[in-house]
């Protein structure tokens, strides 16, 4: 099996969850399992028929329980939702601990940095549970230089307007 690799999607533009997600989808059509933790995510298919039928080389999993944006919620209601994403946090980790799949997707974990609901020792202790041969991927637009480190690939995504783009292309 091929050695796992940390790979980082990140940028302002649109686009980073359907990267990941095609990865997953990649993954699976190769009889790779594959988990997917979402969170700060508004609304979600998970309870779609779509997502039950991907199953069971594909698992979705999503800890909180508001669809509304974080930013949004009472400060009591972050601080209950910082707990389920935090357990969410914990079930990647012990998903990388026992090797309990080949691709895991945390898509939006980087803004959990970004809001303050984890720290850089959070996201280093997750990496470090990581068998070698688990890929691990992470999306977010929040992206430091230690994060980018950690990374063995880093694709950014971004928005671009076109007249910027045809200035570009000359």
């Amino acid at each position: 099996m091929n050695q796992g690799k940390i790979h980082i999607y990140t940028g302002d533009g649109h686009g980073k969850t359907p990267a990941a997600w095609g990865e997953a989808l990649y993954a699976a059509s190769e009889g790779k399992e594959v988990v997917i933790v979402q969170f700060l995510k508004r609304t979600t298919i998970q309870n779609s028929e779509f997502l039950q039928r991907l199953e069971p080389e594909i698992k979705f999993f999503r800890f909180e329980k508001s669809d509304a944006n974080y930013e949004d919620l009472s400060e009591e209601e972050k601080r209950e939702e910082s707990m389920n994403m935090r357990n969410g946090l914990n079930f990647a980790k012990k998903v990388l601990a026992t090797g309990g799949c080949d691709l895991l997707i945390l898509d939006e974990v980087l803004g959990l940095l970004d809001v303050g609901v984890i720290t850089m020792d959070d996201i280093k202790a997750l990496i470090e549970a990581k068998d070698e041969e688990t890929t691990l991927i992470m999306t977010g637009i929040w992206l430091s230089d230690e994060v980018c480190m950690l990374a063995d690939e880093v694709s950014k995504i971004e928005n671009m307007n076109f007249k910027v783009y045809d200035e570009i292309q000359g």
